[in-house]
C-alpha cells in the first residue's frame, strides 16, 4: 500500500519521534524513507546594511544551514539503515516550510507524509503558525501525524 514515506524533520526532540515512528512504520510496510529538512531563509530584516556585511551574513547563514541539515540527515540515515530501511535525504531553504514539504514530497514520488505535531497552544499557533496544518491543507498525499 504505502511504499515510500516522506518524513520532514527539524532537529527538535519531537522530530526524533518522527524518525523513530517512521522507521517503525517503514519496517511494518516494507517501505523506504525520504528524509527532509527545510532550513530557514535569512530573515528579510537582516538584509539592510552595507553590501559586504550582507554578503558575509548570507555566507554564514548558508554554512550554518548546510551543517545543520547534513548532521540531521546523517543521524536519520544512520537510524534508518541500522534498522534495515532504505533512506534518501533531501533539504531545502525556504520561508514557506509547509509549501516546501508538500512540493518536495510530490517531487520525490512519495505516497505518504509522516510528521509530528508540536502541539502548540492557540497563542503559539497564532504566533508561529502550524506547518503540520499547512501540509494537511495543501497536500494531495495522505498525512500521518504522530503526536
Amino acid at each position: 500500500m504505502y511504499k515510500h514515506l516522506f518524513v520532514p524533520v527539524d532537529g527538535s526532540k519531537r522530530s526524533q519521534r518522527a524518525m523513530d515512528g517512521s522507521i517503525e512504520l517503514a519496517l511494518q510496510l516494507g517501505a523506504r524513507i525520504t528524509g527532509f529538512v527545510v532550513e530557514p531563509d535569512l530573515p528579510i530584516s537582516t538584509m539592510a546594511g552595507p553590501g559586504n556585511e550582507f554578503g558575509e551574513r548570507v555566507k554564514g547563514h548558508e554554512a550554518e544551514n548546510e551543517a545543520h541539515a547534513a548532521a540531521l540527515m546523517q543521524q536519520f540515515e544512520k537510524r534508518a539503515l541500522d534498522a534495515g530501511v532504505a533512506f534518501t535525504a533531501h533539504k531545502a531553504t525556504s520561508y514557506t516550510v509547509g509549501q516546501s514539504i508538500v512540493s518536495a514530497a510530490d517531487k520525490s514520488g512519495c505516497d505518504m507524509i509522516v510528521m509530528v505535531s508540536h502541539n502548540r497552544s492557540r497563542v503559539g499557533k497564532f504566533v508561529f503558525g502550524s506547518h503540520t496544518k499547512d501540509v494537511i491543507i495543501e497536500s494531495k498525499l495522505p498525512v500521518l501525524v504522530l503526536r
